[in-house]
């Protein structure tokens, strides 16, 4: 069955809304409403859709939306589903900047946005037991999580380096299968086609902002462009990169405001790699007031999601013959394997900061451990996040509703 525009904007609409609880939830969301209300697509398609989407770079549940819009329309279609599954988030996203750029810094925020680091800590804790479930199947996997979190919390090696080398693991080891046979495989010339034309479009503007002086603006839409290309393993995976280049690098905000930037983005609908938007838009207000703020969040949002369109559109018409590649698996599992060490390191690195007021680390030559001054540690921060962990995992609470009940929290312990 073939939907109309209308019926793609409706639906797509709906799921864009109602996108909330980060990407396994939004799967399901998107499986229900595509695969099991309305025959728009059989279940194997979804599942290989899906497959392709973990395979490739950026936010999986937004590129899922992206193929099922491709699959049932076509690239307008496909340009729909994407964009609607968005846009809701990013104006929530733009609303939430402008309320924490003039209210920020009250002392009762601030007490409230403890409660949210507090939630932020368990969060990504949980996310990190979710995935090393399903990732460390074996010993091997287990060894490339422990080398990923060593590499990146004691010798802060570059992210990109140990996907590289997880990926390059994995595909060297695995089992040389012939891959199935595919009767039939799309002309190359489209493909080269549409790889040029989405990549002028998606970097054309960056140049432009290069070449005309904009120095903030530009090196945002850069170094988002360079996160879209290592974003395996969802939002988690690459915030301690974020975070260690917008903080330490370049210094456009500081820790606390991107502790606090996850959780906000955490409340919104969509993909949490929305957090960049809020990044961009906070370090342009901080800069240069409201205007350079949604200049800043349109070119993290560009830098952020085009490439998306680009890595489904091309990718999409040879999803049987990606699908029949074992390798390309084998170096996925690698990868994931790793993305568990590195979400491990971003927990240690949220949860020092949160409970401790100063790090002052220790290092003897190429290792640096950001080891903590006990005597700085908030109790606050201990007692929001033990209860935030409470309604997590032991009451099985959901997050919007940890996240009020711990903001509530956070301001009764700076009343009291």
């Amino acid at each position: 069955m073939t939907p109309s525009f209308r019926e793609l904007i409706k639906v797509f609409g709906r799921i864009g809304l109602l996108s909330f609880g980060g990407p396994a939830a939004q799967i399901s969301l998107m499986h229900q409403e595509l695969v099991e209300n309305r025959p728009w697509l059989d279940e194997q398609t979804y599942l290989r859709a899906l497959s392709l989407c973990m395979l490739l770079p950026g936010p999986e549940a937004m590129q899922l939306a992206t193929y099922a819009g491709w699959r049932l329309r076509g690239v307008t279609g496909g340009l729909i589903a994407g964009a609607l599954f968005v846009l809701p988030g990013a104006l929530v996203i733009a609303v939430l900047v402008a309320l924490y750029a003039t209210y920020g810094t009250l002392p009762l925020v601030q007490a409230g946005f403890l409660g949210i680091k507090a939630t932020v800590i368990i969060i990504v804790l949980k996310a990190l037991r979710n995935l090393s479930r399903k990732a460390l199947i074996g010993t091997e996997h287990q060894v490339i999580a422990g080398l990923a979190f060593l590499g990146i919390f004691a010798f802060n090696l570059p992210f990109p380096l140990i996907i590289l080398g997880a990926a390059t693991w994995g595909y060297a080891t695995s089992k040389d299968l012939a891959p199935a046979t595919i009767q039939t495989s799309p002309a190359l010339v489209g493909s080269v086609r549409t790889a040029v034309f989405w990549l002028i479009l998606w970097l054309a503007p960056l140049v432009l902002l290069h070449l005309s002086g904009q120095e903030l603006l530009s090196d945002l839409g850069w170094f988002f462009a360079r996160l879209a290309v290592v974003t395996f393993g969802g939002a988690y995976a690459v915030l301690a990169y974020m975070t260690q280049t917008v903080v330490e690098t370049y210094h456009w905000i500081n820790t606390d405001q991107m502790i606090d930037a996850l959780g906000l983005a955490e409340t919104t609908p969509g993909p949490l790699i929305l957090v960049t938007q809020f990044v961009a838009m906070l370090s342009g207000q901080i800069a240069g007031g409201p205007s350079l703020a949604l200049a800043a969040g349109l070119v993290a949002l560009w830098a952020t999601f085009v490439p998306c369109f680009l890595w489904i559109f091309l990718a999409a018409p040879h999803l049987d013959r990606i699908a029949a590649r074992p390798r390309l698996g084998a170096a996925m599992h690698g990868i994931t394997a790793a993305v568990v060490g590195v979400i491990l390191n971003l927990s240690v690195w949220f949860g020092l900061n949160v409970l401790f007021a100063s790090l002052p680390g220790w290092q003897l030559g190429p290792v640096s451990l950001p080891l903590p001054d006990l005597t700085t540690l908030d109790i606050r921060a201990l007692i929001l996040t033990v209860a935030a962990g409470l309604l997590i995992f032991r009451m099985k609470s959901g997050l919007a509703t940890t996240l009020s009940i711990m903001v509530l929290a956070g301001i009764g312990l700076q009343v009291l």
